[in-house]
């Protein structure tokens, strides 16, 4: 999914101009008003990849805090593509369902 500009941001519900660009970028307990703006977002999952195929260090992202995306990272060492691993099986139709 993107936006008319080509990218995902332009569809966040974060970016629809009732949040405050600082409010994702917050610490302690703060935090879980943060998380609670990507409830709902259809970009989440675009995201929240994004952040973590870029190693983005501070924010919320999808949903999940920066603690959480290096806890993610640590424990699946092997991902290279986070995009590819969180979307990759939505993002390519099957076979089947290609008209031919």
């Amino acid at each position: 999914m993107a936006g008319p500009d080509g990218h995902w941001t332009a569809d966040a519900k974060c970016g629809a101009g009732k949040v405050a660009p600082d409010a994702l970028f917050v610490e302690g307990a703060a935090q879980r008003d943060a998380r609670a703006v990507c409830g709902g977002c259809a970009v989440r999952l675009l995201c929240l990849a994004d952040a973590l195929d870029s190693r983005a260090d501070f924010g919320v992202w999808g949903g999940m805090t920066e603690r959480e995306r290096r806890a993610l990272r640590r424990r699946r060492p092997d991902v290279e593509s986070w995009y590819d691993e969180l979307l990759g099986a939505q993002a390519v139709p099957p076979a089947a369902a290609v008209a031919t």
